[in-house]
């Protein structure tokens, strides 16, 4: 695992693992997908661990997914571990982006969700689109007073990130008003919607998100693999498995329509022009 980009601590039965370039907002390369594995799998293994915490360094939880900073690497393999698809390196085109994003998004994301111990997102200031990815594969989602969230895809024509999971965690009407403006989303209007489990003043997130780790902690651990799975089993009988890949070829057709219609596959959107579109988040 990177330790430079990533880094993982026991904390008694916590495990918490914390996304590390803040000079980035902790946008997401695939070094960081893959050193998060690493260290997601580290905790899955370690029988000592009853809860993983999912933190990010930093005024930011994650600004998504990396489209600009020095550190982006979709150019480059590594060792796939989703594997529901080739590597991308050698391939062209459409099959290029299929195969990276059904690994490195649609694919981790999905394993990461199945992850048999409860996972906890501590999440500070920003959370944007791939941020809400990562967010939304943990089970709990504990706010501070200061975070704000939001999708802005569609400014690229696209219908939302890769793990399209909008309908089943704000319900179909606010996930229409948050994929149609854009615009960002508050973390009371989070909790509302339900998406969000507590919100907490800035200063005691780490301490609170903490506490309430070590509380699940004190359950049977298999007793918390059986009621993940069972709540996870629901959401699928409720569509959101064959929702998601439904979106996801619809995700891939704006890519495809984007590259023949306009600068690139991103519909000419950089991170500064999507940043500067969301009030500068």
């Amino acid at each position: 695992m990177s330790e430079s980009v990533v880094r993982s601590e026991r904390r008694g039965p916590v495990a918490v693992v914390t996304m590390n370039r803040p000079d980035y907002r902790n946008a997401q390369n695939s070094a960081m997908t893959y050193a998060l594995d690493d260290a997601f799998t580290e905790a899955v293994n370690d029988p000592e661990v009853k809860v993983i915490v999912l933190a990010g360094e930093g005024k930011h939880f994650s600004a998504g997914h990396d489209i600009g900073s020095p550190g982006r690497d979709a150019d480059q393999s590594f060792d796939r571990r989703a594997v529901m698809w080739w590597d991308h390196v050698d391939r062209a085109g459409g099959d290029q982006r299929f195969a990276r994003e059904s690994e490195v998004y649609l694919g981790m994301c999905r394993r990461w969700r199945e992850i048999p111990k409860p996972m906890i997102a501590s999440v500070q200031g920003a959370c944007i689109a791939g941020g809400l990815m990562l967010a939304w594969v943990c089970d709990l989602i504990v706010a501070s007073d200061d975070a704000f969230f939001a999708d802005p895809v569609v400014r690229m024509g696209i219908p939302g990130v890769e793990y399209f999971a909008h309908p089943w965690v704000l319900g179909p009407r606010a996930a229409k008003e948050v994929l149609f403006t854009g615009e960002r989303f508050t973390v009371q209007q989070a909790k509302e919607w339900g998406m969000v489990t507590r919100i907490v003043p800035r200063a005691e997130l780490e301490e609170r998100t903490l506490e309430l780790a070590e509380k699940i902690a004190g359950m049977p651990q298999f007793g918390l693999a059986l009621a993940k799975k069972a709540v996870n089993q629901a959401e699928d009988l409720m569509g959101l498995r064959s929702g998601m890949d439904s979106v996801f070829g619809l995700h891939h057709l704006a890519h495809a329509h984007n590259a023949e219609t306009s600068e690139d596959s991103l519909g000419g959107q950089s991170a500064r022009s999507m940043r500067d579109a969301n009030k500068g988040a």
